[in-house]
């Protein structure tokens, strides 16, 4: 059975790639490997979500990016506003070993990246925003707590921005977000892929 990319210790062979993407403006250099999400290129989604994310709306304060993979958000993010501290997590111990990496090769020091389980390991809560590109093949529970836990970790007036595929359950996670934070907003949607935003009130 292959790997999936939420693994804890992958072992699926090394197979490290390196590669440039232009993201919000900014070229930034990559390095990838199997056993992580989406190793060929950024994934749509999360261009999308890049694209429709402005950071002059949301609080001052840290950002959060769960589920950071080799760290294409959340290190835009830090290059957006190099003022913020932004903190990634993952429970994939390649891919964060790679965010580290391409971190480092891109010169962005305002990143603190470290293993979370979703947010098991993340202590502040007062973030300004948290961000993620949820892990649709850990299922619906694994998604539902990544926007559930997220109002644990906000300050008043942060935001959760997410991107999900409808035909992936974006209106589920759309509906889920309504309870949670009694408010949601579709800030973007481009081909299939939905941008959804609840701030904490």
């Amino acid at each position: 059975m292959s790997d999936h990319y939420y693994t804890n210790s992958p072992q699926s062979k090394n197979q490290p790639q390196s590669w440039t993407a232009e993201l919000r403006g900014y070229k930034l250099a990559f390095t990838t490997d199997s056993g992580v999400f989406s190793k060929e290129r950024v994934d749509y989604g999360t261009q999308v979500l890049l694209n429709a994310v402005e950071l002059a709306d949301y609080p001052a304060g840290k950002l959060l990016d769960v589920g950071c993979g080799y760290g294409p958000l959340g290190l835009t993010l830090a290059k957006l506003d190099p003022s913020r501290s932004v903190e990634m997590v993952d429970i994939n111990e390649r891919a964060l070993a790679l965010a580290q990496k391409n971190a480092a090769d891109n010169q962005i020091e305002n990143v603190s990246i470290y293993a979370s389980s979703l947010y098991e390991n993340v202590r502040h809560q007062e973030f300004a925003g948290v961000f993620s590109n949820p892990p649709i093949r850990a299922g619906k529970k694994t998604v539902h707590a990544v926007l559930e836990e997220a109002s644990l970790h906000l300050k008043k007036g942060g935001y959760l921005t997410i991107v999900i595929q409808k035909k992936q359950g974006a209106p589920s996670a759309q509906k889920k977000m309504e309870t949670v934070f009694g408010n949601v907003e579709r800030i973007s949607l481009d081909s299939g892929y939905w941008i959804l935003q609840s701030q904490k009130k």
